[in-house]
């Protein structure tokens, strides 16, 4: 039985499946076998797969109709085998450098911790950069850390750059979210929680793809649904650390609401300013539930642009929210020209 199970769930990216396939392939650790689940889609990928799957018999297809991004893990999840030692998740639109799960897997066999998680790299046709979102927690390599040791790691939200020990994957009881965009949170956060110990590898394990063109990834849509989905992710997040009654969830719940309200909301702001009507009824609704769970008190403590356009947010005063949005963002500009030596 292979060591290590991949799962790749598929939808509608024949542009992108070989190449991300081939990655897998040429991994320098080789003891592994790939699910592949087509969830229903309406292109050639499923083809493409077919074919991959005829030349390699580490890679077989799972096929089942449209359900979204977490169905299809779950689904990969449950094909595995009964005995592989390790679990690993990949988007059908990424690829991985060749060394990938040498490194991760032997990180694992030598320190015995629950999993593992490595830093990523953006990349397009012009090449690869760091990824904005894991530059802070992957700043440096720590082996058998905890989140509560680095808490940088409650930003460690990909669901991709991990290997799991299988054995504390399944005990965790923790699936992918079914239905919504952003499901990576729920599981990610709440895992880091659960283990003993995870390894944070800042070397890239993982290359993540901007698209360029046809349709866009998760990440990079800018529509209601997109916004709804982010917050109802923040929620499941926040609904498992509350049904926990042991006294360090309501730490590691102040936690993760900090983190939410200094780093994760304001990723909405610049749609509420330049986006349309739609966008801002959703983020003022949304939003101001999220804002009303952790509890306004909260705010009290937040820098004075943050607090006020929490503030305007909640009062439902949106025309006043975008004025003071737009000038805070021309005064950070500023300084940033100033500090570059421009006037």
């Amino acid at each position: 039985m292979p060591r290590l199970s991949v799962v790749v769930p598929i939808y509608n990216v024949e542009r992108y499946l070989e190449e991300c396939l081939d990655s897998i392939a040429a991994q320098t650790f080789g003891d592994f076998e790939c699910v592949l689940v087509d969830d229903g889609s309406t292109d050639s990928s499923a083809a493409i797969a077919e074919a991959f799957v005829a030349k390699d018999p580490r890679f077989r297809l799972v096929q089942q109709e449209n359900k979204g991004l977490g169905a299809a893990r779950n689904t990969g999840w449950r094909h595995i085998g009964a005995d592989t030692e390790y679990l690993t998740f990949v988007d059908s639109d990424d690829t991985l450098p060749p060394n990938a799960y040498q490194l991760m897997v032997g990180t694992l066999d030598e320190t015995g911790s629950d999993f593992v998680t490595g830093n990523a790299l953006r990349f397009n046709s012009e090449g690869y950069s760091p990824s904005g979102v894991h530059i802070k927690p992957f700043k440096e390599t720590r082996l058998k850390t905890h989140i509560t040791a680095t808490p940088a790691l409650v930003t460690d939200r990909t669901a991709w750059n991990k290997v799991y020990r299988r054995s504390f994957f399944d005990a965790a009881g923790v699936l992918y979210p079914e239905g919504i965009l952003y499901e990576d949170a729920p599981v990610s956060v709440p895992l880091h929680f659960l283990a003993a110990s995870v390894d944070v590898l800042s070397e890239p394990i993982y290359h993540w793809r901007v698209r360029e063109t046809g349709e866009v990834s998760i990440t990079q849509m800018t529509d209601p649904r997109s916004l709804v989905d982010r917050v109802r992710s923040i929620e499941l997040v926040r609904e498992w650390l509350l049904a926990h009654p042991e006294p360090e969830y309501r730490d590691y719940l102040r936690s993760y609401d900090a983190n939410t309200l200094v780093e994760e909301i304001p990723k909405f702001f610049w749609l509420v300013a330049d986006g349309d009507a739609a966008y801002r009824v959703a983020y003022q609704q949304h939003v101001t539930r999220l804002l009303q769970a952790i509890g306004t008190e909260h705010l009290t403590g937040l820098k004075g642009p943050l607090r006020i356009k929490y503030r305007l947010t909640l009062a439902n005063r949106m025309r006043a929210f975008i004025a003071v949005h737009r000038l805070h963002r021309f005064y950070v500009a500023a300084r940033r020209r100033l500090r570059g030596g421009g006037r």
